[in-house]
């Protein structure tokens, strides 16, 4: 029987087949376009992208239930002693509050966690986490390895229109760029508490692209090394362009490209984004 085993949602975007690699078990949240619901990640980009686009209105998003996460527990637990949950920003998403219920019908065998982030900057912790119970580490260690990961754990998102995140009342602080800022790049940032807060405003995808890179390079400080993720919505080549800066530029222990899953891209609309691991 393993020690601990990992759980987390959708909103990680963490790939099926890296999960799979890590035994990493996914609920997934979901959307609907009116009366017709799909989980997370059933639908391809492109097919949600078209969707979305030929809707009247924005798809809603729900988090899983606490049902959902209490099945998922339960079959974790038939063969682990122990459930690390780790999830989206409790500043953004209800997730882990349907989480943090569903763990007590479990007493002390689940444990949640919550990333202060979202996408590839949540995946990044999952991963660590994930790694810490592959080596059989306790619970404490585990949530250790998580905690390390949360501290260093930076990302930077750029969109092309803020409309999505407004519509989706998400936007928070970013509200200060609107108005006649709607027509430029956007890039924010997840801050230590777990919220968006706006980088900068700027004209142009090279401009855009140039930003980021800058901003990664302040995260990594005088380290050269660590893990980076490259997200995209319908930005694949936006995503190519950063990817091979950042192996130009850092001492790349991993590198991770992957599309924005339909949840987080219903509130982004199309763009990119790095998240960063800095070399323990």
């Amino acid at each position: 029987m393993r020690e601990v085993a990992i759980v987390t949602d959708s909103t990680s975007d963490i790939t099926p087949a890296l999960a799979e690699s890590l035994g990493v078990a996914v609920v997934p949240l979901s959307l609907a376009f009116g009366e017709e619901v799909f989980e997370d990640g059933v639908l391809t980009q492109q097919e949600f992208f078209d969707r979305m686009k030929a809707a009247p209105a924005l798809p809603t998003t729900s988090q899983p239930s606490v049902g959902a996460f209490a099945e998922m527990y339960g079959r974790q637990l038939e063969t682990a002693k122990n459930v690390v949950s780790v999830h989206i920003s409790s500043a953004l998403s209800g997730t882990i509050e349907s989480a943090t219920e569903a763990a007590r019908q479990f007493g002390d065998r689940v444990h949640i966690f919550d990333t202060r982030n979202l996408a590839w900057g949540e995946a990044l912790q999952v991963i660590e986490a994930a790694r810490a119970a592959s080596a059989g580490a306790g619970v404490s260690g585990v949530l250790a390895a998580a905690e390390r990961a949360r501290e260093r754990v930076r990302m930077i998102v750029g969109i092309d229109k803020l409309d999505n995140l407004a519509r989706g009342g998400r936007i928070g602080t970013v509200s200060a760029f609107l108005g006649s800022m709607l027509n430029l790049k956007v890039l924010f940032t997840v801050n230590s508490s777990g919220s968006f807060e706006p980088v900068a405003k700027v004209r142009g995808a090279q401009t855009a692209i140039d930003h980021t890179m800058s901003w990664v390079a302040e995260q990594m400080g005088d380290r050269r090394r660590g893990t980076f993720a490259v997200m995209h919505a319908l930005s694949a080549e936006k995503a190519a362009v950063l990817a091979e800066l950042i192996r130009a530029r850092f001492d790349v222990a991993e590198l991770f490209v992957v599309e924005a899953g339909p949840v987080i891209a219903t509130h982004t609309g199309t763009g990119w984004g790095v998240a960063v691991l800095p070399a323990d």
